[in-house]
């Protein structure tokens, strides 16, 4: 690494990328103490029923078992959830889907405890399963809930203007239905984690999850112990997505814990296990309508969306707001009508993931945008620069754009590149048997919690004996590279060199509560806080120095790399010498901060008690050139270019490996990713049958960052994990319409989708 500060602005490399290269980074998987047992849960196999007993006897005999827990064995409350508790630790009375956890097998070895749990015998009696949206909201269905009352966990409406009128002045109306699947997260790292209670009644949690504050309390209302009584340590995560944001294996493995205090309890779900039970993203049918005039100038849309939660609340609700304050894309329309309904049904358990509902949407809201541009005989991209918001304006859901708004440079960047200008010439070459497209998309997403919920960051950092700065951040890395981002930023404030700049890995003991690693916001709301507390520090250690130097004034003194330097005289104080004299608790300094929120409250999204309406988006354009095979269906990617407004990039190398990553998801989502469920039954179990892309499925994307300044963002940032999600399915779409002269509705398109589009192009 380089010798001077390891500061912003340049493509700094990763602190922690050497170790991860060379395989010695710890992740919580590798966490391997001795003496240690393994649990596992037995798990329903059925979408639905009522629990008639549950036969442990056998199981619990066999030798090598320590305990087989069921719902009777769970204190405390057995409901856990982000905002609605309604997941039981372990079912008693009745389940929900085929994943649904109802015993829990500890065992000396995995060899054993796969052999108790096949002894575990369960009787449940069958009850009519609601696979799919239209069985949950039919007249007299069954209720998956019945304190709930309703198959519908949440119905809400966001109104601007007069939709239905302005559609009846409009010159053009076109109407679509869309359909998104249900997808994965496929993380590297499956859901896993080690637990044991100490002798002082402490419950000692080392896990991989997105948010370790939350998990304590989501742990302690479900098992009835006090939060402050859990210790969670959470080392860098193999992937999350938004798949560890709520609890996996922590309430499982807290109650087999308490259960046996003393020793340590591992569980690991294999990949068909995560698939079972883990999270998903929610599959979605949207109803569009748009209105035009003739110039190409939006007037009116109105949509109906469905989301399926699966069989638990999750953050189902939350997530279908964001889908709805998005749902007419980044454009001015002067006149929405958005009304949602969040189902739930005998499916998996759908929460949160990369794109949180937006990615659902901008399939719709793009594809009714192509559709639109052929309808009018207007050029698509021209089309969404007509339209494009900009700072000033208000979005769909009736929001003033006070901060950053960028797209109308992304657009720009987009329309200047060869692969748009040279498009004809590229299409005309185009191979014997193969048909080329090019297709555009203009996306963006709401960052941070939203009102209602305080999107808060405490940063504390900490000088060493040593002379090295130590960051604690509650803020998990699940990979996307804050830590390394946060050793900029402390860098960039104390002018130090990365040998003397760790960051440790959250310790809810050691480090300060600061929301979840999800939502966009880790960066910025934990860098805004850490520039705090890296000020007041450099405060701090000015005054100390004065003291050692007999200095009358604080005034004239800098921190160079190792040292405080008085530069009217020249003379340095050594880190390590402020560092050994000075006591611990003057050593510390702690700054927060709370991301701001809108203002301006629509009178509308009444329905939503957090989440609405957001105030920060970053947006991107982008633009796919594809090759289809008439004869087998199939496309690849031939180039991908991602333009995208992100604020001012703090570090060139992160911010192009997060847009590298969205694309190389997103695409996936486009081209074969499909968590298929038949009746309630998962169809793909493993990854033989559920596909993701490999690297010989992606193309070299270009990555462009466009340059704008989010003044309320540390040094002008704003977050990009989200956004680049969201492009690649409506893109595809875009180019798989250019290239076959039919507009496709649903994702993903796999190769039997793309011979019905070309039949059905060749009709037209």
């Amino acid at each position: 690494m380089s010798e001077g500060p390891y500061d912003i602005g340049p493509g700094r490399p990763r602190l922690d990328a050497l170790a991860k290269a060379c395989g010695t980074e710890r992740f919580s998987a590798d966490v391997y103490p001795p003496d240690l047992l393994w649990a596992g849960a037995c798990r329903a196999g059925i979408p639905h029923g009522r629990i008639r007993a549950v036969h442990t006897d056998e199981a619990a005999r066999l030798p090598g078992v320590h305990a087989v827990l069921v719902r009777s064995d769970v204190p405390g409350t057995n409901r856990q959830g982000i905002v609605h508790k309604d997941m039981p630790v372990l079912c008693g009375d009745k389940v929900r889907h085929a994943g649904d956890p109802v015993a829990l097998v500890v065992a000396e070895s995995r060899t054993v405890l796969q052999q108790a749990l096949a002894l575990v015998r369960m009787d449940i009696d069958p009850l009519p399963v609601l696979g799919d949206m239209d069985a949950a909201l039919a007249d007299g269905a069954p209720l998956v809930h019945e304190g709930h009352g309703s198959n519908i966990l949440l119905a809400a409406e966001i109104r601007k203007g007069n939709a239905e009128a302005a559609l009846r002045e409009c010159d053009v109306v076109i109407e679509e239905t869309f359909h998104t699947p249900s997808q994965a997260h496929a993380f590297l790292e499956t859901e896993n984690g080690v637990a044991h209670l100490d002798g002082n009644g402490v419950l000692h949690l080392t896990v991989s999850t997105q948010a370790p504050f939350r998990d304590r309390f989501e742990m302690g209302h479900a098992l009835g112990l006090p939060p402050w009584n859990i210790r969670i340590r959470n080392p860098f995560l193999g992937g999350g997505f938004g798949g560890k944001d709520g609890a996996t294996v922590q309430c499982l493995l807290g109650l087999a814990a308490l259960r046996l205090p003393g020793r340590t309890i591992k569980m690991w779900w294999d990949r068909e296990e995560s698939l079972l039970a883990g999270y998903k993203r929610h599959a979605a049918r949207m109803h569009y309508t748009l209105g035009a005039m003739r110039d190409g100038t939006l007037k009116a849309v109105t949509c109906r969306l469905h989301y399926d939660t699966g069989a638990y609340a999750h953050l189902g609700g939350e997530i279908m707001e964001l889908g709805m304050e998005h749902a007419a894309g980044p454009y001015r329309v002067e006149h929405m009508d958005c009304m949602g309904w969040c189902v739930y049904t005998n499916n998996p358990v759908a929460g949160a993931f990369r794109g949180f509902g937006v990615a659902q949407v901008s399939l719709a809201f793009e594809g009714m945008m192509d559709r639109l541009a052929d309808r009018l005989g207007m050029d698509r991209l021209e089309l969404r620069q007509r339209n494009a918001l900009r700072r000033g304006d208000r979005n769909c859901a009736g929001v003033t754009l006070t901060t950053s708004t960028g797209l109308g440079e992304c657009l720009r960047r987009v329309a200047e590149h060869e692969f748009w200008t040279g498009r004809e010439a590229w299409k005309r070459a185009a191979p014997p048997f193969t048909r080329r497209g090019v297709g555009v998309a203009a996306v963006f997403n709401g960052m941070g919690y939203g009102r209602g919920l305080a999107d808060s960051a405490i940063a504390k950092i900490e000088l060493t004996p040593e002379g090295r700065f130590v960051i604690h951040s509650g803020v998990t890395d699940m990979g996307q590279g804050n830590a390394s981002t946060y050793a900029q930023i402390a860098g960039e404030v104390l002018c130090q060199d990365a040998g003397r700049l760790t960051v440790p890995q959250p310790d809810t003991e050691t480090a300060h509560p600061s929301g979840s690693a999800s939502a966009g916001r880790t960066t910025y709301t934990f860098g805004k806080a850490l520039i705090a507390a890296c000020e007041r520090m450099a405060e701090k250690l000015f005054r100390r120095a004065a003291l050692v130097l007999l200095a009358d004034t604080p005034e004239g003194f800098t921190l160079v790399p190792g040292a405080v330097r008085h530069l009217p005289t020249g003379r340095d104080v050594p880190l390590t010498m402020l560092g050994t004299m000075l006591p611990r608790d003057d050593r510390i300094c702690v700054g927060e901060y709370m991301m701001p929120v809108s203002r301006e409250v629509p009178d509308t999204g009444k329905d939503f008690v957090i989440g609405f309406p957001h105030l920060i988006f970053p947006y991107a354009a982008h633009l796919v050139r594809i090759e289809l095979d008439e004869l087998t269906g199939s496309i690849r990617v031939c180039d991908y270019l991602a333009a995208t407004d992100g604020g001012r990039v703090l570090n060139p190398v992160n911010f192009h490996q997060q847009i590298e990553g969205g694309v190389a998801q997103g695409l996936g989502f486009a081209l074969m990713e499909d968590f298929a469920t038949h009746n309630g039954h998962i169809r793909t179990r493993d990854l033989s049958t559920y596909l993701i892309p490999t690297s010989l499925d992606l193309p070299d994307t270009v990555s462009v960052a466009v340059d704008t300044v989010e003044q309320s963002g540390p040094f002008g940032m704003k977050g990009v994990g989200e956004v680049g999600l969201n492009g690649p399915l409506p893109a595809v779409a875009s180019a798989v319409s250019d290239a076959t002269g039919a507009h496709p509705d649903r994702g993903p398109l796999d190769a039997e989708t793309v011979l019905h589009l070309l039949a059905r192009g060749a009709r037209a």
